[in-house]
């Protein structure tokens, strides 16, 4: 087992990391238009002579292969996309492509990775089997993650696990969560188009009242929740949108309903697809109207793999004390697609706490949320002891 100070990220690497950060910050890119971070991210490997391989339009894997004997294959994932969000935390390096934010901390996560993968590259020698590292687009658009599975990133030669981090400022600086189990919530969307039949409001028995059928829809869309599902069990289906009507005294014969549901068991996903439509054209049908439900599967519930979440957990423990590791109580009903590498091969997604003591904490997806880049050398170092330590000699 390497020593903290071998593990530890050297000056001159953590002043790197820094600019790499503030960087990326100043130039976030939106989903699949990655194209100037990438080549960024590109520019730091060949400048530090690590190869690597471009996957997609826009992401970037590297391989770092062990040279102390056969051990297992562990990928690890970084987001690298931004939001369309205006910038409003006045740091010197703010974002400098308007109402484009790094608003949920993948340029720190970008950061950590590029750390780790230096690290391990200068570590090879002691590393057995082969660690690799995925650089991937998307993540706040759909797909993202799916496509590079599709593309092979888990392939040649097969991973045996997978880890990813995310930066969370509801937990105190330098502190980590993990969660057995299901960690994250799926995320699908939903469109109901309500069709009923155009009148004036005078003669309401010869209209068919789309907005009535539709208020009879969202009425009873929560009974899915508190009726139709376990109740210690979260879901959620929520109706976001709605348009439809032309005046005051016509009957409108169209309505559209957009909503997301979310939920943290794959079973359950499943059956909220079906149950959404099917009460949707029940109720149509007993009004007189038609009805469509355009139900988009998205991110899948991100599940921790108990072995891997324990390797994590212990890993973490001893570089950081059992005082900085934290149990998460419950799921978040956020949702992130690396639930797509958790349905194909063992994994662990954690939390790494950015709260600083006496500074407000703006929530992911805030204009003014940020983070202090002293927590990027704790990402490298916990990444690099949990994959040398724990990891690299083998799976389960």
């Amino acid at each position: 087992m390497l020593t903290k100070k071998e593990l530890a990220v050297q000056k001159d690497l953590e002043t790197k990391l820094y600019e790499i950060r503030r960087h990326l910050h100043q130039h976030p890119e939106l989903s699949f238009q990655e194209h100037e971070t990438s080549r960024f991210i590109a520019s730091c490997l060949k400048e530090w002579g690590i190869a690597y391989q471009a996957i997609g339009e826009t992401g970037i894997f590297v391989d770092i292969i062990g040279e102390n004997g056969d051990g297992a294959h562990i990928g690890i994932r970084a987001d690298i996309d931004a939001l369309p969000i205006h910038e409003q935390t006045g740091l010197d390096f703010s974002s400098k492509n308007p109402g484009v934010m790094h608003a949920c901390g993948h340029d720190g996560h970008t950061s950590i990775l590029l750390g780790t993968a230096y690290q391990l590259y200068h570590l090879k020698s002691q590393l057995s089997g082969r660690v690799r590292c995925i650089f991937q687009p998307g993540e706040e658009a759909d797909g993202a993650a799916e496509q590079l599975i599709n593309l092979g990133v888990l392939e040649n030669p097969s991973v045996d696990a997978m880890l990813a981090l995310h930066l969370w400022p509801h937990l105190p600086h330098g502190t980590v969560g993990v969660k057995y189990g299901a960690i994250t919530a799926s995320c699908d969307d939903f469109e109901i188009i309500v069709e009923g039949k155009g009148g004036h409001s005078a003669r309401p028995h010869q209209a068919i009242d789309a907005i009535t059928i539709s208020s009879q829809i969202l009425q009873a869309l929560p009974t899915l929740v508190t009726k139709a599902s376990n109740p210690v069990e979260p879901v959620v289906v929520h109706v976001g949108k709605i348009s439809g009507g032309t005046a005051s005294n016509v009957v409108a014969d169209k309505v559209v309903m957009e909503g997301t549901t979310r939920a943290v068991n794959r079973e359950t996903r499943k059956r909220l697809a079906a149950q959404v439509t099917e009460m949707c054209q029940n109720i149509a049908q007993a009004f007189g109207g038609k009805v469509i439900v355009n139900y988009k599967e998205s991110h899948p519930p991100v599940i921790n793999s108990d072995w891997v979440t324990k390797a994590l957990e212990e890993g973490a423990k001893e570089l950081l004390g059992p005082e900085k590791v934290f149990q998460l109580k419950e799921p978040s009903m956020g949702a992130d697609d690396f639930g797509a590498f958790t349905e194909k091969v063992p994994s662990t997604y954690f939390r790494l706490g950015v709260a600083q003591e006496g500074k407000p904490a703006f929530d992911l997806h805030h204009p003014q949320f940020e983070f202090h880049e002293s927590i990027i050398p704790v990402g490298v170092e916990l990444f690099t002891h949990v994959i040398m330590s724990r990891l690299h000699k083998g799976v389960e």
